[in-house]
């Protein structure tokens, strides 16, 4: 059946770009018969007019001896021996006007001119009469006007159109199943990383395109699936370790611990909350969550009301932009949690406008990290030994920051000061325009 299909799909192809050649073809001849009919008429009439000059010379001459029957009869030309030729009853415009044009070429080409008068059509061809000079009677010589035929047309304009339609249908194939199928493929390509589980892209085109769609698709379902397995892994981990923290948390509320070991089970229990959530948080990315407007200075305000206010400061501009609030919540507050964790109070939270850009800017008073450190901070599961010193810390607050900003379609960067308002930022940079942002279901 697949291969029945594809048969039958081969075949409707063929007939549509047949008939599409055929198509181009017609309307190729069109052109050529509207811009080019003129000049082979303009042709033809030469021709003409070249062989009947010569054919005036030699009737002419053989006249002197020979009665024109015998002419005719010898050489095929019709003449016809009258005072008065035969006439149409009415002469159309085009015919007139081809026949004083082949009077003007016969008048160059002979040394008198000839009278040339209309003559009865035969086969629906218009005819004219052509004067010859004889010494005893008046003769005169039929021929047909060269004119343009609608149909057929001349094997030139034929061929011509041929190669014009042949030229039209390759531009159109390639545009059609090539250029505009590839287009979609690339912009697939490009958004790859933005959203895998995106739908797959259409098998338009040639067979070649078909293929490396197909392929694509394919490859696509792959990454999906291994990013769900990823999902899967660290969601179970995490939920994994609920059980046992609940357990030690059970532990914790019984009185037979002393202060100092229930000290050191509270710390420990802290770290393994803090790592759980940080594998919840990157397991989940925020994609799920549907972006909204939302009043940039007033959001900030409530994401940093649990922190200390006396070691918290906030330069807040009203500025209102389209982000998944909850998302970009826990990435500010992983910023901010590192500025308190890794560097010095006070921390500044300042939110300003840029140009066609809004930067949100976490400063502490610091020493931050090296610069060529910062590519592989942003990495999961990394630690910079120097700034990632404390318990509870297994390498993913970085990381989810910078997913979660690229879901914003923005850029996280850090910037060195001069203690004002901070010596460290790490900057989140979010376009001012409206993104669409890839949503899973």
């Amino acid at each position: 059946m697949p291969r029945q299909r594809g048969l039958t799909r081969g075949l409707a192809r063929f007939g549509a770009w047949g008939t599409a050649l055929m198509a181009c073809w017609m309307l190729a001849l069109l052109l050529l018969q509207v811009l080019f009919g003129r000049q082979l008429e303009r042709i033809q009439t030469l021709q003409l007019g070249r062989d009947l000059a010569l054919n005036i010379r030699l009737t002419e001459l053989t006249l002197e001896r020979y009665p024109p029957s015998l002419i005719s009869e010898l050489t095929g030309l019709e003449l016809v021996v009258s005072a008065q030729p035969a006439a149409p009853d009415r002469e159309s415009q085009a015919a007139a006007q081809r026949r004083q044009e082949l009077r003007q070429v016969l008048c160059s080409r002979l040394t008198h001119c000839r009278e040339l008068r209309p003559a009865p059509s035969r086969a629906g061809t218009p005819e004219a009469w052509i004067e010859l000079f004889s010494p005893l009677e008046p003769v005169w010589l039929r021929t047909p006007l060269p004119m343009a035929r609608a149909w057929p047309p001349p094997p030139t304009l034929l061929l011509l159109a041929l190669v014009g339609a042949t030229v039209m249908t390759g531009v159109l194939y390639l545009l059609l199943d090539v250029a505009r199928p590839l287009r979609k493929l690339e912009d697939a390509v490009s958004r790859v990383g933005e959203d895998i589980n995106r739908e797959p892209v259409p098998e338009q085109g040639s067979a070649e395109v078909r293929r490396i769609s197909r392929r694509f698709n394919a490859m696509v379902h792959r990454l999906a699936e291994g990013e769900k397995e990823r999902a899967t892994m660290l969601a179970g981990i995490a939920h994994d370790l609920r059980a046992p923290l609940t357990r030690l948390q059970f532990r914790l509320s019984m009185p037979e611990l002393n202060s100092e070991e229930r000290t050191r089970c509270h710390s420990d229990l802290e770290a393994l909350e803090r790592i759980t959530g940080q594998f919840l948080l990157y397991a989940g990315g925020g994609e799920r969550e549907e972006s909204v407007e939302c009043p940039l200075d007033q959001w900030l305000a409530e994401t940093v009301a649990g922190q200390p206010k006396d070691q918290l400061q906030l330069e807040l501009s009203p500025i209102s932009l389209p982000i998944r609030p909850v998302a970009l919540g826990r990435a500010v507050s992983n910023l901010i949690d590192n500025a308190f964790s890794h560097g010095t109070a006070p921390v500044v939270v300042r939110l300003r406008r840029r140009g066609a850009e809004v930067a949100i800017e976490v400063w502490d008073q610091g020493q931050g990290m090296p610069a060529n450190a910062w590519e592989r901070a942003l990495q999961p599961f990394q630690r910079l030994d120097s700034a990632r010193g404390s318990q509870g810390h297994c390498g993913l607050g970085l990381a989810i920051v910078n997913h979660v900003v690229r879901t914003h379609a923005g850029r996280l960067s850090i910037r060195q000061g001069n203690g004002d308002p901070g010596r460290f930022s790490v900057i989140i940079t979010l376009p001012v325009k409206e993104t669409k942002m890839p949503d899973i279901p």
